[in-house]
């Protein structure tokens, strides 16, 4: 005879909705069940062109288990959120809607109000750095495979100096289309056959490529689509993490791995830089940058630094 078994979820999931700028986020909060009392709290960023549905529903959802509320959202433009024009990346819509995501964490009961925190995964790294050094109410902050954005790594990521270059300009024109008839320009985020693709590379393309799926049994991929504006290079492009971190002054936990993204050595060196003596460096050995999107293993031992990084800073 079969046992039906009811199962406690050590968290539940809520849709939420938010404002940012006037511009609708739409987001999923995980809960950890059994609060005796207001929890710590953490909204994620994820890679360049992501959806909640990607990397960062793999920590919130870990995160939750560790006691954390934990908000995973589409930022402006992309997925279910709202702003246009669609699959724009913009470093300051980013950072404000991280602080949105603050603002509206702070409206909810279950959150203690002196307890928030970010994590920043890939790209998204730059972006809860920046927040960081601007919004006062982040106690301390975690930057896992960080793409760091610096002249070097921008350099090495387009093939040099000169093919950067090409690639800034080329975006500012197609900017300056945009602004002046309105007209959006786009480029495929991964590609095997397009040299303008955002992400060139065959082990990217390979990852990112299943996210296109769509139908009934791929709904839980989320709205990722494969195409970025144009104009988005040129913000990209010449963004300089490493100079950010000069006034990064809250407790900060890296972790990296060598061959993650930006390599062995960027890293390191912006590590270096941050201005807070309070930080700690993590280095998961051989580690690929795929492994902190998916791996379990690999994420779990992520998730277990940073929890206790953010306790160790309650």
């Amino acid at each position: 005879m079969g046992v039906t078994s009811h199962v406690q979820c050590a968290y539940t999931t809520e849709r939420v909705t938010l404002l940012s700028n006037g511009v609708e986020l739409i987001g999923r909060l995980y809960l950890p069940t059994r609060l005796s009392q207001p929890a710590p709290a953490v909204p994620l960023l994820g890679p360049v062109a992501f959806v909640k549905e990607q990397s960062p529903v793999q920590y919130a959802t870990r995160l939750a288990k560790a006691g954390f509320v934990s908000l995973a959202f589409d930022p402006r433009f992309h997925g279910e959120s709202g702003g246009e024009p669609r699959r724009y990346e913009s470093p300051a819509a980013k950072v404000a809607d991280l602080k949105a995501a603050i603002d509206y964490l702070l409206t909810r009961p279950e959150v203690a109000q002196d307890r928030l925190y970010l994590l920043g995964v890939c790209q998204g790294a730059n972006w809860a750095i920046h927040a960081t050094t601007e919004d006062p109410r982040i106690r301390a902050l975690a930057i896992v495979a960080g793409h760091y954005l610096t002249a070097a790594g921008i350099d090495d990521y387009t093939g040099g100096e000169d093919k950067t270059l090409t690639r800034i300009e080329r975006s500012q024109q197609a900017r300056a289309q945009y602004e002046e008839r309105g007209e959006v320009e786009y480029m495929p985020i991964v590609s095997l056959d397009d040299p303008d693709a955002l992400l060139p590379r065959r082990p990217i393309y390979e990852w990112y490529r299943r996210w296109e799926d769509r139908g009934p049994f791929w709904e839980f991929h989320g709205n990722w689509e494969n195409r970025i504006t144009a104009m988005s290079e040129a913000e990209l492009w010449t963004y300089r993490v490493d100079e950010t971190v000069k006034t990064l002054n809250k407790p900060t936990l890296m972790i990296h791995a060598d061959r993650a993204a930006t390599g062995a050595t960027e890293p390191k060196r912006i590590f270096a830089q941050i201005a807070t003596p309070d930080k700690q460096l993590v280095w998961l050995g051989n580690s690929v940058q795929f492994q902190f999107y998916e791996e379990p293993e690999t994420i779990d031992q992520c998730v277990t630094q940073i929890a206790e990084w953010f306790n160790r800073h309650a």
